[in-house]
Formats: structure tokens, C-alpha cells, sequence
């Protein structure tokens, strides 16, 4: 049987009836209905569990605090269809390598922990004890700490990551490679060396108050869906939205609330984005520096005639240093730069600065499509560098608001999840348990993948996520696990991580997702996370584990530690038995923290506060820095032919990173198939091609290895010629793991060179 396809444009608004027949067919594909819609209206909610989908921040005012997006994550983890030995007696792990990514997560949730049989080339049933042992076995016999690589997804906990970053620095590594190191590294770097904080500056309600919202770079209405109520009210309230994006994104477009009736049932939609400009794949630094010298050609105008300039002088004599070099660059850069980089015309630029210019209160926000980049720091910066020229910080209704993925990944760096830990932080761990905590740098997700393919690597310990899928350069790092002499995933469902095995060991640990019900020797247990907003929440499944095999995050990671470390400087089964006293420990060791447990009771969580928000700056001479970075004279300066396209990867609406719900696209009119390539019309008249042809794209870098993906089907799109876009992780093979942002070390997954040919290979569909 095939999945049905299609290519029809979506013309309805985002959300409305659309996003709630959507919901309604997860809930009931999952086989437990009235289980489900329980758990969605504990979402969100005091007493009940954090969202695992997106960290976008809860108003703690709708009756239902979920969107479409987080329904299918939820649908997803609390299904009734669930592995079991006989899916493995049915199975080789090289026949499930040929499976799609859906098949794989579609077969239901793991519910025994599993090492992997290399004579029968199958996953076989091992008790909790013996897999610990093995773990220990190969840790101790190590020949140093640093051959062992602890990733982390941003879903863990912060009590589970708290947890697994003291185990890795009492073994005495800080190699912490995260799903952070492969998507907003650049704003934390950015934003650092700007303003001393690594973290946004506004809170969620700043939205209520602000005049005007830049958005750059993302696409919410797949992404993080519960903006577009934030963006919404906004602009219901006179706010003017300015949008920069490559694509155009119905949801950034036109957005129908589907917990309004009306707007459910009828055509009934509210704008979002007032003015829409689409510049080129990583050409948004250039925009920016073209407003800015806009906006300084106008102050400059105004003070000449003896007026009050545009810039807060007041602000920028007190609170910054580097303005002088930074304007003197912006005076340097030529309009023709900033026109062919960013795509945009000199009028357009000019509008979007006449609309900063009119507002008083202004907030800036980027995700993905920003901070995926070789510049992307360098935009970052620019950025905060716009905003503070006018003081956009430290007022209602004003700042920097980088929208993170993942639901805890900005919980899991608080935590400690850092190749780059603070010297602050290593002090405050090593003198509570009296211990040197390492203080080399360790390996971030890049360097650690090309430690396992010099065989560096030992053990790779994944919590949760799905790192194979994930990482670029899909056959270089399936190759790297499978160069680790044992590999640990601990996840809910089987992914494409499992079918690449260790060259020794590899063992599958079934973990409890966040809708179900922990219960330790102490009790039921609750865990915390932290929004984009730096608000921490409580977090408490509601649901029973579909297997007493099932076991919590921070359980595992106690008892992975308690078989290599014992229980001489941590009583790691305690801790597991009881969370408070993690959070007694987090208290005891990390800012913000002090009365953790009490603070858990705050309904709608707790704020742990932002020096930057309070015109505090963390860097050198505590005064916030202009960056006075030229703009790239090449996205690519490694290459010294002409690239034909620039390529981004990105999701579809039926898909949270790498899991794959379904095979649609809502939105951008995708339906039943992946294997799409959206193009310029016009490009592809020129080279020859029509609508539905199946192409070739290869990838154009220097170091002799070929990239190619094969069958992907043309769809002409909304988007300025000389750009392409297509999904992940079907384009992820093109990502060369050697092409990644300077500083930030994040693949550049939003600016890949290539070309593309006629193929004639197409894809054909399974369902599962």
C-alpha cells in the first residue's frame, strides 16, 4: 500500500480547522483516545506534564495550552503499539537499516533494555543489571576519560542532565556534545560576546507590549506553533511584525486560532506579518547592516540640523563600548554588498528600517534559519548590535528572543551540558563534592563525531535523541557510531541511531517519556524544565508506562553512574530513589537555584532571571560590546568556482527534528512524499526542467568526497532564485561535517552548496 500523493497548494490560514482535524486523526491513530485527550488537557498545566515538543513559553491563561504540534508529540509517545521480542525475531537490524525513519519510529515504544547480537544481527532482551555491568565493563577499560563521548538531546530533563554531566566530570571529561552544538550554539556564542548572556532577554508577555517584532529566520507555524498566538495578539494589539524569511510560510502569513470557534468553523484569520521580505539563504546579517546604515544616514541628518538624534546616546555612552569601529564599518560596507548578499533591494531595506525607526519598543527574534550559517555569530551580533544602537534592552516590550527547539535545550546547557563549562560552575561542583573537575575544553557534536572516525572513541552514551539521524553527513557518521566500540542509546522508540551498532557493543535502553507517571522508591516524581523565556516549570507525567521494563532518564543515568563510579563521593541510588535531592544539589551548585524544591510549588513556574534583561553585562569591562564584524564576502570561502544553488534543509509540518509523524506537508502543500526539492520557477525553466521532474542534487565542496541524494521530486515554490530548500534528514547526507560556523561549530545546514540533474530514480512509498 502507498501513501497517497500530492502537490496542492494550501490556501486556508495556519492553525483553524486545518490544525484540529489534524489533532483529532493523531489522537485517534494512537490507539488510546480517551488516554490521550487526558493527557492533552494536563499539557502545560499545574500538576501536570511540560510540553516534549517545542520550548516556547506557557501564558498560563488558555484552556487548552497545546498546539497541533505538541498533540503529535504526545499522540506519538503515548501509543499503544509497542516492540516486543517477536519484532526482532521478524527483524535483522540490516533489514530495518533499508526502513524509512517513519517506519522505524511508527512500530510503537521500546519496553526492554537490549544489546545487540552481532552473529544473528539482531537486538536480544538483557536484564537492567547486566546492561549496567557491560556499560562499566567497557568505561573502566578505557584508556582515558576522554574516549568516551556523553551526547545529549534536548528533551532530557533537567534533573537527568544535571545528573549525567556530574557522572561525566567525576570520570573526568567534559566531552558533552549536544543537539544545541547542531542548532542555536551561534545564538549563545553571539550573544555572550555581546551582552554576557548566553540566553534571550525578554519574557513571554514582553510580546503584549512591544510596537514592532522582527522575526528572523523561522517558520513557527511548523516549528514552535504556539508562537503564532504570541505574534497574533501582538499584532491584533497594533504591533507591526516584520518578517524576513527565505520561503514564505503560510504560518507567518496568516494564522486562524484554533481555540476560537469562529475562526475554527469560517474563513476568519488575523495577520500576522505586516510586511514580508524574503531575503537570500544566509543573507540576514547583510539586511540588518543595511538598516542599520540607514537608520545612522537619518541620526546622522537629524543631529546636523541640530535635532535629537535617533540613536539612545544616553544608553550607548553608559552600557556599550565599540560603537565608534562598529559605525565606521557600517560607513565601509557598500550598498552593492549588502544587495547582492542579502537579496533585497535598497527600497526594501529602507522600509524595514523606516518601520524600526517609527517604533519604540522593539523585539528581535530568530531561530534556525539565522544560527545554521559559517557567519551565523557574526548575524547574531549584528542583531543585538541594531537593537542596541536604540536601547532595545531593559524595557517592556523590547529585546533579543532566540525561539530554541527542543523543550529542555536551553534547561540542558543551564544544567551544565557544556564541552565549555564555566570556570565558575566548575568550581561551585568541585568544591560540593570535593573533587578537581576536569578544565579542559572537551569535544562539541562535530569534533566528536570526527574523534570516532580516527577511532578515538570507546563509548558513546546517547541520552535520548537521535544523533544518526541528526548529525549532517549521514554516512560519515553512521560510519563514526559504528566505529565506537559500544554505543548507548536510551530512548522511547526504535530510530535510525539503533541500526548503527557499535563495533563491539550496543545496547538500546527503553526510557519513560515525559506524559507518563515516574514512580521511585520515594514515591511519585516530578521533573523541571526551562523555557526560551529562562522560566522553569514543574513537569509530572500523568499516564501509566505501557511496560514495568520502562524506566526515567535520571534512573538510568543514576545507575549507569553507580556501576562505574559507586557510591563513595554520590549516593547515586538515592538520588534516583528521591528528585528533590537532585534539585538540592542543582541548588547548591548553579545561580538561580537557591529553594529549587520550593520554588517547583510556583504555579506557572519560576523565573531565574537575566543579567542582560537588567542592563548587567557579564563581559569584561561589564558594559555590552558592538561587534564590528565586515560581512562574508562569500557564504562559502572554501570554494573558488561559482556555486550554481544554495540549499537549506528543513522540516516538514509532520515532523519534530528528526521524528517523523506523516508523510504531509500542510502548509506548503506537500502531501504523502519527502523526497521533494522546492525551486525558483524560474530556475527551474532555465535549466530545462518542469514541475515533478526527479532530480539529482550533489553537493559542491573541496575534499574529494562525493555527496548525493537521488529522486527528489521538483516543486516550484515561493522563493528567490538561486535558493532551494528540501527536508531533513532525507538532505542531511549533503551537510559536509567539515563545513561548520565559525565559533559556533554548528553545521552549516542552512547553507549547503549544490547542484542538481536530472535523475531518473523515484522514490516509491511503504506505509507501515
Amino acid at each position: 500500500m502507498k501513501f497517497k500523493e500530492a502537490i496542492k497548494p494550501y490556501q486556508a490560514a495556519a492553525g483553524g480547522w486545518g490544525s484540529l482535524e489534524a489533532t483529532t486523526r493523531f489522537v485517534f491513530d494512537s490507539k488510546q483516545v480517551l488516554k490521550n485527550m487526558r493527557n492533552l488537557m494536563r499539557m502545560n498545566k499545574a500538576k501536570g506534564f511540560d510540553c516534549p515538543g517545542c520550548a516556547w513559553g506557557d501564558d498560563n491563561k488558555s484552556t487548552f495550552s497545546f498546539c497541533e504540534n505538541g498533540a503529535k508529540a504526545v499522540t506519538w509517545e503515548a501509543t499503544r503499539r509497542n516492540i516486543g521480542a517477536d519484532f526482532f525475531a521478524q527483524y535483522s537490524v540490516t533489514s530495518l537499516y533499508q526502513q524509512s525513519d517513519y517506519f522505524l519510529e511508527y512500530q510503537g515504544r521500546l519496553t526492554e533494555p537490549l544489546r545487540y547480537n552481532r552473529q544473528t544481527d539482531r537486538y536480544e532482551p538483557i536484564s537492567w543489571d547486566d546492561a549496567f555491568a557491560l556499560i562499566a565493563r567497557h568505561i573502566k577499560a578505557m584508556d582515558n576519560p576522554h574516549q568516551m563521548e556523553l551526547y545529549t538531546s534536548g528533551r532530557a530533563s533537567n534533573e537527568a542532565s544535571w545528573l549525567y554531566q556530574l557522572f561525566g566530570r567525576l570520570n573526568g571529561s567534559n566531552n558533552f556534545p549536544d543537539c544545541s552544538n547542531m542548532c542555536h550554539e551561534a545564538s549563545g556564542s553571539g550573544l555572550k560576546r555581546s551582552i554576557g548572556v548566553g540566553k534571550g532577554t525578554i519574557r513571554l508577555d514582553d510580546f503584549d507590549h512591544a510596537d514592532a517584532i522582527f522575526v528572523f529566520g523561522q517558520n513557527p507555524g511548523t516549528n514552535h506553533p504556539r508562537m503564532l498566538h504570541s505574534l497574533r495578539h501582538a499584532a491584533d494589539h497594533g504591533a507591526k511584525i516584520v518578517t524576513f524569511n527565505t520561503l514564505r510560510e503560510r504560518g507567518l502569513e496568516r494564522f486562524a486560532d484554533p481555540q476560537k470557534p469562529l475562526e475554527v468553523v469560517t474563513s476568519m484569520a488575523g495577520q500576522i506579518s505586516s510586511t514580508y521580505y524574503q531575503p537570500n539563504l544566509g543573507g540576514d546579517m547583510a539586511a540588518v547592516r543595511g538598516m542599520v546604515k540607514v537608520l545612522a544616514e537619518n541620526h546622522r541628518a537629524l543631529v546636523s540640523a541640530g535635532e535629537k538624534g535617533l540613536f539612545d546616546e544616553a544608553f550607548i555612552n553608559a552600557k556599550t563600548e565599540g560603537v565608534e569601529a562598529y559605525l565606521a564599518e557600517v560607513d565601509a560596507t557598500e550598498w552593492s554588498q549588502i544587495v547582492q548578499q542579502s537579496g533585497l533591494s535598497e527600497q526594501q531595506i529602507r522600509e524595514a528600517a523606516a518601520i524600526y525607526q517609527s517604533a519604540d519598543r522593539v523585539i528581535c527574534t530568530w531561530a534556525m534559519g539565522i544560527t545554521q550559517h559559517k557567519h551565523s555569530v557574526d548575524t547574531v551580533r549584528e542583531i543585538v548590535n541594531l537593537q542596541l544602537l536604540f536601547g532595545q534592552l531593559g524595557k517592556k516590550g523590547a529585546g533579543l528572543c532566540p525561539v530554541r527547539g527542543h523543550s529542555n535545550v536551553q534547561g540542558n546547557r543551564t544544567m551544565g551540558i557544556d564541552e565549555k563549562p564555566p570556570k565558575a560552575f566548575l568550581d561551585s561542583l568541585g568544591q560540593h563534592f570535593g573533587f578537581e573537575p576536569p578544565r579542559e575544553i572537551g569535544h562539541n557534536t562535530v569534533e566528536a563525531l570526527e574523534a570516532m572516525l580516527r577511532d578515538e572513541i570507546k563509548v558513546l552514551i546517547a541520552l535520548g535523541g537521535n544523533l544518526a539521524a541528526a548529525a549532517p553527513d549521514s554516512p560519515r557518521t553512521e560510519e563514526a557510531l559504528r566505529r565506537c566500540g559500544l554505543t548507548v542509546q536510551i530512548s522511547t522508540k526504535l530510530n535510525r541511531s539503533h541500526l548503527c551498532p557499535g563495533a563491539v557493543d550496543a545496547l538500546i535502553l527503553p526510557t519513560l517519556g515525559r506524559t507518563e507517571q515516574d514512580i521511585q522508591a520515594t514515591g511519585p516524581q516530578f521533573i523541571t524544565v526551562e523555557d526560551s523565556f529562562s522560566m522553569v516549570h514543574a513537569s509530572e507525567g500523568v499516564g501509566k508506562p505501557i511496560a514495568d521494563t520502562q524506566r526515567s532518564e535520571t534512573w538510568i543515568v543514576a545507575g549507569i553512574a553507580n556501576a562505574v563510579l559507586g557510591n563513595e563521593k554520590v549516593d547515586w541510588l538515592g538520588l534516583a530513589a528521591d528528585y528533590n535531592l537532585i534539585r538540592d544539589h542543582i541548588a547548591a551548585t548553579i545561580p538561580g537555584f537557591a529553594d529549587f524544591n520550593a520554588k517547583c510549588d510556583i504555579k506557572g513556574g519560576f523565573y531565574l532571571g537575566n543579567a542582560a534583561a537588567e542592563l548587567r553585562f557579564n563581559t569584561l569591562h561589564e558594559k555590552a560590546q558592538f561587534s564590528n564584524a565586515a560581512l562574508p564576502a562569500s557564504l562559502f570561502p572554501e570554494l573558488d568556482d561559482e556555486v550554481p544553488f544554495t540549499l537549506q534543509t528543513l522540516r516538514s509540518h509532520d515532523q519534530y527534528n528528526t521524528t517523523i509523524y506523516g508523510l504531509d506537508d500542510r502548509y506548503r502543500g506537500v502531501y504523502g512524499q519527502r523526497e521533494v526539492l522546492f525551486i525558483n520557477a524560474q530556475d527551474m525553466e532555465k535549466l530545462g526542467f518542469a514541475a515533478g521532474d526527479n532530480v539529482d542534487i550533489e553537493t559542491v565542496w573541496n575534499d574529494g568526497i562525493t555527496r548525493k541524494v537521488h529522486g527528489f521530486k521538483l516543486v516550484p515554490y515561493n522563493i528567490p532564485a538561486g535558493n532551494l530548500a528540501a527536508y531533513y534528514p532525507e538532505t542531511n547526507p549533503l551537510v559536509p561535517l567539515s563545513s561548520f560556523g565559525d565559533i559556533s561549530g554548528t553545521p552549516t545546514s542552512k547553507s549547503v552548496p549544490v547542484k542538481i540533474s536530472l535523475s531518473p530514480i523515484k522514490h516509491e512509498l511503504r506505509i507501515a
